[in-house]
């Protein structure tokens, strides 16, 4: 091209003619090196050749610049000489980065390939190392399918946010929000032509420069493909929620893990926008999500059980329980304890989780029930179809001094003995006291002091067999839970599992992780019994016969008694009453001071005996041949909670465990691991190749969080989400806050580009915009709407 030409198409003025020089007197050392000639170059929206630089310009732009070279000297691979780009600037100071990458990865004209995903695949490994990103550009269509062109294009392709109106009377409207992510309008893409007779796609057009800087190889990390979650990621990310582990604890335990930051995908921002597009997926369908989770364990479990009311379309009262839970309840229910519990659950509900004492003196769960309120109509309804559940009363109901629970025990347990946790009264009270001594000392104490018309003292002697440990001598196992210590610490359990921040989905998650591990310990006491062996310590052939009878954890106990019998205890007396022998037992301490007699019946006919201490009534020893109440099916893996049992994740979890394996035996040895990464870098090439190139979609996201949380969101929400709780439990936030932290909190906040609505708002963004749940809610799909701009 002439001068002449350029003056004639009027593209450039005539006063740059004489900085232009021809084609013919430039050469790379007057571009490069600073030759005679003037560094100044012609680019054109096409193609630069910067090994031999010339005129190259469109018929219908040519622009003049100025290119400077970059000494960057960064040795990659993929990158034609040390440079990694060049950088070019024109006299109105613009400038221009060109990556410097080897021929044979570049797009050239001409080519031809099969398939629109073939090209993808091949632009988007140039742009990786270019330092670029790739997004798919417009495409002309009829009825669907391309019939003309595409276009792939740099992902800072696109005019910048449309100017804003500001108003001087709005405050709000001076704040600008700060992104990282922008667009430059960078015209650097490939554009593509179909040829209608063979279906394939013709590269006619590729230009390379970029009016931004590319992303250095250091820096890859953070790029906006790399920072994309992996499946495996999310999924590591919701697990640790339901053990009270943060999105920011998440990330941190990623980096220690994988070796450093550049080993992990996404910062600690990504973590905390999934973990927070999980409660937004969740939203107003909580209860809706967690009454199906039920109904579809009712369907497709054996013998599940629940039941819930709904007051005014909200969830107002929820009751469930298993098959394990009614096992156990049969086996270890004659004494039963309950406990309210708080601050699980955003919305305030009351936790009552019934608990009981195994056979390995584990805390057991029989059931639990979230409530709205703690009435006494509450805990009936409750404590109604827990009985309508289980089929039979425990012999002890043990609660607090609540008067709702009272009551409720009172009219629904009619055959139970309720008992009140009263540990600091009988922390000061003897455990040995008789009725007719208590009754008698009770009347000096009050005499003594002048006690008899304190108010609070008459009531405690009022329901003085609810609480004194005498009154309940004759009932069995009736010391096996003495307070709702049990009750507390089971309720303490849940809480390291969840929080007062959690949805009632996320809540029921993090009871199936605790359930679990609940069982998980009883599976572990049970192997631990199976696989114990005898030793003798007595001699004796009952430690032998308690070794047979009892599980583990009760046979320790029990051997320490046996071993106390042998060596602190003798016969002082034997006689014989109405065929019946009795021995008189004389107990010992460590000084071998009488501390007490005891008087042992014989009953020959019966082959039974009984003990004056009635030790193994109010303890009552659970024999290790209980378990046999409980089947072995218990503990196969698909009755477990928290564990997926699809076939998708245990093939999943299979891969990975092979691998660790392999890496873990060859983690000495440099050419064993060189040859295993190579292996598994032909396997991932074979296995991608065989899919198609696509950039991960809203859908795809979508179903990803659905897979995590187990439930569809694919019908309409029946039951909402309870609103308003304030029970005695339910705590405020008393912190006191400074006035400045107030104004703070007050001030206005920058609003946002919506990417779903396109409006400049506060209230949400592109993640929890109303249209975007709509859309999904409906569809089950996310539509996105086209750019106005």
């Amino acid at each position: 091209m002439s001068s002449s030409q350029i003056i004639e198409n009027d593209i450039v003025s005539p006063l740059m003619l004489s900085r232009i020089p021809s084609s013919d007197s430039l050469n790379e050392d007057s571009v490069f090196n600073g030759g005679n000639q003037s560094p100044t170059h012609l680019i054109s929206d096409n193609f630069i050749d910067l090994d031999n630089p010339s005129f190259v310009c469109s018929p219908l732009q040519c622009v003049h610049a100025e290119f400077y070279p970059t000494d960057l000297n960064i040795p990659l691979s993929g990158y034609k000489g040390s440079e990694p780009m060049h950088v070019f600037e024109s006299p109105n100071g613009t400038t221009f980065w060109t990556p410097n990458v080897s021929d044979e990865l570049k797009p050239v004209k001409g080519s031809i390939f099969k398939s629109c995903e073939d090209v993808l695949s091949m632009y988007q490994k140039y742009a990786e190392i270019s330092g670029f990103l790739v997004r798919v550009g417009q495409s002309k269509k009829r009825e669907g399918v391309v019939t003309k062109k595409k276009y792939f294009r740099c992902n800072k392709y696109g005019k910048p946010q449309r100017k804003r109106k500001f108003d001087t009377l709005c405050e709000s409207s001076m704040y600008v929000r700060q992104s990282s992510f922008s667009v430059s309008d960078c015209k650097a893409h490939i554009l593509l032509q179909i040829c209608k007779e063979t279906s394939c796609y013709l590269l006619v057009k590729f230009d390379q420069n970029h009016n931004h800087s590319l992303i250095e190889s250091f820096n890859s990390d953070l790029n906006k493909i790399s920072r994309k979650l992996p499946f495996l990621s999310k999924q590591f990310i919701h697990q640790m929620s339901l053990n009270i582990i943060g999105p920011s604890l998440c990330h941190r335990l990623q980096v220690s893990m994988k070796g450093g930051h550049h080993n992990v995908h996404g910062t600690a921002t990504d973590f905390k926008n999934f973990s927070q597009s999980i409660r937004i997926f969740i939203g107003d369908r909580d209860s809706q999500l967690v009454i199906d989770r039920l109904a579809d364990r009712f369907e497709n479990l054996p013998d599940f059980y629940y039941d819930f009311t709904v007051e005014k379309g909200r969830l107002r009262s929820l009751f469930w329980a298993d098959e394990i839970s009614k096992l156990n309840y049969q086996a270890f229910g004659d004494v039963l304890a309950f406990d309210a519990t708080y601050l699980t659950n955003k919305y305030n509900m009351i936790f009552v989780p019934f608990t009981g004492v195994d056979h390995y003196k584990r805390c057991v769960v029989f059931g639990v029930g979230l409530l709205y309120s703690e009435t006494i109509d509450s805990y009936k309804w409750l404590l109604k179809y827990f009985l309508k559940d289980h089929g039979k009363q425990s012999t002890l109901v043990l609660t607090d001094q609540d008067p709702s629970m009272r009551q409720a025990v009172l009219q629904v347990f009619t055959d139970s003995r309720h008992r009140l946790c009263m540990w600091h009264i009988m922390k000061k009270l003897p455990a040995k006291l008789s009725v007719d001594t208590f009754e008698s000392r009770w009347q000096e104490l009050m005499t003594e002091f002048g006690l008899q018309d304190h108010e609070w003292l008459k009531d405690m002697y009022a329901i003085r067999d609810h609480w004194v440990p005498t009154f309940f001598r004759e009932i069995p196992m009736c010391c096996l839970m003495k307070t709702t210590s049990r009750c507390e610490s089971s309720n303490s359990s849940f809480k390291v599992n969840s929080t007062g921040a959690n949805t009632l989905v996320q809540f029921m998650l993090c009871y199936d992780t605790l359930i679990d591990k609940q069982r998980y310990s009883q599976r572990l006491a049970e192997f631990k019994t199976s696989s114990a062996s005898f030793h003798d310590i007595t001699g004796l052939s009952i430690e032998k016969h308690a070794f047979d009878l009892y599980s583990h954890t009760i046979f320790k106990e029990v051997q320490k008694g046996i071993i106390k019998g042998k060596f602190n205890c003798y016969i002082s007396n034997t006689e014989m009453v109405d065929s019946i022998c009795v021995y008189s037992v004389t107990h010992l301490d460590k000084r071998n001071d009488i501390t007490n007699i005891f008087k042992v019946k014989v009953f020959p006919h019966e082959q039974s005996l009984s003990c004056s201490c009635m030790s193994f009534i109010r303890i009552g020893y659970i024999c290790r041949h209980t378990k046999d109440v409980l089947p072995k099916r218990i503990f196969a893996i698909e009755n477990r909670y928290g564990v997926d049992n699809n076939l998708h994740c245990v093939l999943r979890n299979e891969i990975l465990q092979h691998i660790t394996e392999c890496v873990d035996f060859l983690r000495g040895d440099s050419e064993g691991l060189t040859s295993f990464a190579e292996q598994i870098r032909e396997i991932k090439s074979h296995v991608l190749s065989n899919l198609p190139t696509n950039v991960v979609s809203n859908e795809t996201h979508l179903s990803e969080i659905k897979e995590l949380v187990g439930q569809s969101i694919d019908h309409d929400v029946e039951i909402n989400n309870p609103q308003g709780i304030q029970n005695k439990g339910c705590g405020k936030n008393r912190r006191l806050i400074a006035a400045g932290e107030k104004n703070v909190g007050k001030g206005p906040k920058a609003p946002r580009l919506c990417r779903t609505c396109y409006q400049f708002v506060t209230g949400h963004d592109s993640r929890n915009c109303p249209e975007n749940i709509k859309d999904s809610h409906i569809g089950g799909n996310s539509k996105s709407k086209a750019n106005p701009q």
